[in-house]
């Protein structure tokens, strides 16, 4: 079993997220929340979470007061528009809940990093703006302002099997595995339109890296 990357995630605008509506009727932020989050197979999820007593919303059932505060009851007979569905449908844990004036921060568990681009891939498609403030997988080294991510989302599917074919062959070893020359043959284009499908796939990815 891997050590997992654990990641942290904003969302300005995460879609229909039920929780993320109500927080925009109470004081303060809800984050004591347990979720069952649906898997593709399944017909729906309930999510019960702590707020302030009077929270007023149709599709939220008070369960049981606490005084000043109140447990919350919100039963998903469907699928919803929410980044936890899409978490659910990669079978990624959820660490930590939080939904204050409808921006949803989401600590989430994924297996690998190829998962996680995935996931992030599927946010930035569905629920831009996303904000990553933070990857965490041990064991890390650095300063917290050295562990960026790096969104290979932006790459079209041409820059990226450019990247590929160039990184198998060697084009980025020391002496040169093979050329350009020999790399545009064997993705079947022009050397010229090899050298700019690279050129722009790593501003893109460098970009992310040293902004």
């Amino acid at each position: 079993m891997s050590d997992g990357i654990r990641a942290t995630v904003s969302f300005a605008d995460p879609g229909t997220c039920p929780i993320a509506k109500a927080s925009h009727s109470t004081d303060g932020p809800i984050e004591q929340v347990s979720t069952s989050v649906a898997l593709p197979d399944n017909d729906g999820s309930v999510s019960e979470f702590m707020a302030d007593s009077g929270l007023e919303a149709p599709w939220v059932e008070p369960v049981f007061s606490y005084g000043e505060t109140t447990l919350y009851r919100i039963t998903h007979e469907e699928p919803a528009d929410c980044p936890c569905e899409t978490l659910g449908e990669y079978d990624c844990p959820i660490h930590r809940y939080v939904a204050e004036d409808g921006t949803l921060t989401l600590v989430f568990h994924a297996p690998e990093f190829e998962t996680l681009q995935a996931i992030m891939d599927s946010f930035r498609e569905e629920y831009p703006p996303v904000d990553v403030q933070r990857l965490l997988q041990p064991p890390l080294e650095g300063s917290p302002e050295d562990r960026v991510f790096v969104n290979r989302g932006k790459l079209t599917d041409r820059q990226r099997e450019v990247l590929k074919v160039a990184f198998e062959m060697g084009y980025f070893r020391r002496p040169k595995g093979a050329n350009a020359t020999e790399i545009a043959d064997a993705l079947g284009i022009a050397q010229s339109t090899f050298t700019e499908h690279l050129v722009a796939a790593q501003r893109k990815l460098l970009t992310d890296i040293l902004e």
